[in-house]
């Protein structure tokens, strides 16, 4: 079942993104800054932004919170963002993901498109993506909290592109 986050749904998914983190990113980014990361972005104050500011869904197996989804809302370009999207491994290839995306893909429907920012290395999360017709549009050097990394950048297409 999918439905959207609730403010009793935070520590579930402060446990989801620091397994899940460690779990995708072990490797790719050191685990210091993994911490870090994940203390800001996943506070509880964050948290309550996010529920305040953008649409949150979480996915539930037998009423346990196994992943979530968050899209910001549209923009004046007619553009959205999926800004994270983590399924506990335990969950992963079962369907949730696809539904998850669903959910947030119907709140954005008036939307032009949906980006995506994904770490090059990724490779779970890069084959997600091309599995669910995003397209990579290009990928480029950055900083992550000090730490060099190469990231994608991928587009679906909630409306056909129109060229001037």
């Amino acid at each position: 079942m999918i439905r959207a986050m609730k403010q009793d749904d935070i520590a579930a998914v402060q446990q989801i993104a620091k397994i899940t983190w460690n779990d995708t990113y072990e490797g790719i980014i050191p685990a210091t800054i993994q911490e870090l990361f994940i203390e800001r972005s996943y506070s509880s104050a964050m948290m309550m932004k996010r529920l305040e500011k953008t649409a949150v869904y979480v996915a539930l197996h037998e009423d346990t919170i196994v992943g979530f989804a968050n899209f910001t809302r549209v923009d004046e370009d007619g553009d959205a963002e999926l800004t994270a999207i983590y399924m506990l491994p335990s969950h992963q290839h079962l369907g949730y993901g696809k539904k998850l995306l669903s959910a947030g893909l119907k709140n954005i429907s008036s939307a032009n498109q949906l980006l995506v920012y994904v770490e090059s290395e990724n490779k779970k999360g890069r084959a997600f993506y091309e599995r669910n017709n995003f397209t990579c549009m290009e990928e480029f050097d950055e900083f992550f909290e000090g730490h060099p990394l190469s990231t994608a950048k991928y587009v679906y297409f909630l409306k056909t592109p129109v060229n001037n």
